[in-house]
């Protein structure tokens, strides 16, 4: 009889990484596959090293396991740099995609499959909180290629029966078990913050003269043990009949960048000076999910995401591991 055994795609990013851990500490044996050299974090995961699009990586996986869920983590994930080299994300995120979705239902097609997307995929929205109906209008790539895989699984759902849900994640922050947040470049807000104070200096901060109250950028922040719970709650759904669709997991409430400067303040005790620099190109004004649904069909809550104190704490005490 085979081990029944969860995926995890771009298991040994942050997100991968605390998806597994989660899932370990549920009971469920976790393969995680990625292609970088780096270390687990995760004590005692299964590593498989290699692209997500390879046959022979699959055919292993379902000649000596039997897969209960596929969680798609993998893909490149920097806004601007999405901008300014769009060609690496279409090829990471999509064609790769589509190749990994060829190679899976040569083996079966009933496997719920849960898609990291993105609240990118809106754009600068026309209303706030933004709800799954919203308008798709990607502002980079990055977003672009969310849009498209979403609308390539519903394509595949269609015609193969392959069953999923996309994710649409706001701003992720926190962490979970031993998974600290360490991405190359780092590009979110909070560990930038902590390890720009750990350097002893100002931390850059990305426009001012946003039409917000303060005039920074206000994001709908999530923290990942809740991020970790909704994607449970995905796969739950989806095996119980579930049917394929996107949902926004968030907090339903934003924070500005200053308000999380001053959530730095409180934590250290002491004054965070910054300095201001242009926008970056691809990001909207404001940002924050609408949870209606996730909440009434998921059955999701976020009960860790409403003090952004937590996340701060969680960003500098991983800085500092």
């Amino acid at each position: 009889m085979k081990t029944k055994v969860s995926v995890v795609t771009g298991g040994l990013g942050y997100v991968g990484q605390s998806l597994s851990y989660m899932l370990q500490e549920q009971g469920h044996f976790v393969v995680a596959i990625d292609n970088r050299g780096v270390d687990s974090q995760v004590l005692n995961l299964t590593v498989l090293r290699g692209d997500i699009q390879q046959r022979s990586l699959w055919q292993h996986l379902f000649s000596q396991y039997e897969v209960e869920a596929i969680y798609h983590c993998a893909g490149l994930i920097v806004v601007s740099e999405s901008v300014r080299d769009p060609a690496p994300y279409f090829q990471q995120n999509v064609v790769a995609g589509i190749g990994m979705l060829d190679a899976i239902r040569e083996y079966a097609t009933d496997i719920p499959l849960i898609f990291s997307s993105s609240a990118a995929v809106y754009g600068t929205p026309l209303q706030v909180p933004v709800g799954e109906s919203a308008a798709k209008q990607p502002l980079s790539p990055y977003g672009i290629t969310k849009w498209q895989f979403e609308e390539i699984l519903q394509a595949y759902s269609h015609a193969y029966g392959m069953p999923w849900v996309a994710l649409r994640y706001f701003n992720v922050a926190g962490r979970v078990g031993p998974v600290n947040e360490r991405h190359q470049p780092e590009t979110h807000l909070l560990p930038r913050v902590a390890q720009a104070v750990l350097d002893n200096v100002p931390p850059i901060i990305y426009g001012s003269d946003y039409p917000t109250p303060d005039g920074t950028a206000i994001r709908d922040y999530i923290h990942m043990k809740d991020l970790t719970a909704a994607h449970f709650l995905a796969w739950n759904y989806l095996r119980t009949g579930g049917e394929s669709r996107a949902f926004n997991v968030g907090s339903g409430h934003g924070h500005s960048v200053l308000e999380v400067i001053q959530g730095f303040e409180r934590i250290l005790g002491r004054d965070v000076p910054v300095v201001f620099s242009d926008r970056r190109a691809g990001d909207p004004a404001v940002l924050v999910a609408a949870i209606d649904e996730a909440v009434a069909t998921l059955n999701y809550v976020p009960h860790h995401s409403h003090q952004i104190d937590s996340m701060v704490q969680d960003a500098w005490d991983s800085c500092r591991a």
